[in-house]
């Protein structure tokens, strides 16, 4: 899918191509491939000049190679977005290609984008380009504004985060955990420490390509300061998903807790009664050893007397428990 965006009267609108011809009658700033095919790529190439490499979106790539210039000026980025729905969190590798200068185009730049599905930080700059004149000014101030929004996305999935680690904390400090809801908390607890640790890595990636840009020296002042902005939002998450470890760390030692304590109770019971049964069992031991023939011809009292000092010496120690409080 090839989607172009061009700044009209200050706002940001969206143009699906589905022909050359089409490409031809616009002058964007944006254009955004969605798992792009051979004849959009060759689209590309043949209208703005640009062969779009065959390794963009490839994971493998090594980090050190994620952010260069190119001699002609344009500058390739790499980075990934964080996608944390009611699917399984995972990111999105995202190729960026900026084009400062385009003489045929008389404009001050393009950026390209590519990537392999829909990306929820792109759906919310463009809804927001949409209805704020004046917030996007040129193809990097686009670039900005996307790492700004991913900045944004990351925050509110940690306050997410945050909801369902409180729910989890009441399940279990609030009253008596069974190994059935220690087992739901665990797996809860668990899948929001993998996307704390997701949001964790976005944030470095994006205050890598934030940086990068700085460095670049592509930017303007008001970008610059915007770009230092960034950054400093970025390190206030650093500070967030920090804390979110430790309570994630708390929260799990008392789940863990909460089970060693029901499994000691188990193991306490056939302690209590290992040791109740014990005398009894001495009682009888001793009593049928001490005949030379079967107890009931020598003495007929002998069973009952029998049965009624092993009653009596198990209920000794039951009671000898209790007042304990080892029963309870």
């Amino acid at each position: 899918m090839l989607n172009i965006f061009t700044l009209v009267n200050g706002r940001l609108f969206q143009e699906e191509i589905e022909s050359l011809e089409e490409l031809s009658k616009f002058q964007p700033i944006w254009v955004d491939l969605e798992s792009p095919t051979l004849e959009e790529k060759r689209w590309v190439k043949q209208y703005f000049g640009l062969s779009i490499p065959d390794d963009a979106m490839d994971e493998d790539i090594e980090e050190s190679a994620r952010f260069y210039e190119e001699d002609n000026g344009d500058l390739h980025i790499r980075s990934d977005f964080l996608i944390a729905g009611d699917d399984e969190p995972r990111t999105v590798r995202v190729a960026f290609i900026m084009n400062l200068v385009n003489d045929s185009l008389r404009s001050k730049g393009v950026l390209f984008s590519i990537h392999d599905e829909d990306v929820p930080v792109f759906r919310l700059l463009r809804l927001r380009a949409r209805r704020a004149p004046g917030l996007i000014e040129d193809a990097k101030e686009v670039l900005l504004k996307l790492f700004d929004a991913d900045a944004e996305y990351s925050a509110d999935t940690l306050e997410g985060i945050y909801d369902e680690l409180e729910k989890a904390g009441k399940q279990v400090l609030s009253g008596e955990v069974t190994d059935t809801l220690a087992g739901e908390v665990l797996g809860a607890i668990a899948r929001q420490e993998d996307l704390n640790g997701r949001i964790r890595r976005n944030v470095m990636d994006t205050r890598r390509a934030v940086s990068f840009m700085m460095r670049s020296r592509m930017l303007s002042a008001d970008q610059f300061e915007e770009a230092r902005q960034i950054l400093r939002d970025i390190e206030s998450l650093d500070n967030h998903t920090a804390f979110l470890f430790d309570k994630i760390n708390f929260l799990m030692d008392a789940t863990v807790g909460f089970i060693n304590i029901n499994q000691n109770k188990i193991i306490k019971i056939f302690s209590v009664a290992s040791v109740a049964l014990l005398p009894p069992t001495l009682v009888a031991s001793l009593y049928g050893m001490n005949f030379k023939y079967m107890p009931e011809l020598e003495w007929s009292a002998g069973y009952p007397l029998a049965l009624g000092l092993m009653l009596a010496s198990a209920l000794v120690p039951m009671w000898y428990f209790r007042k304990r409080g080892w029963l309870r």
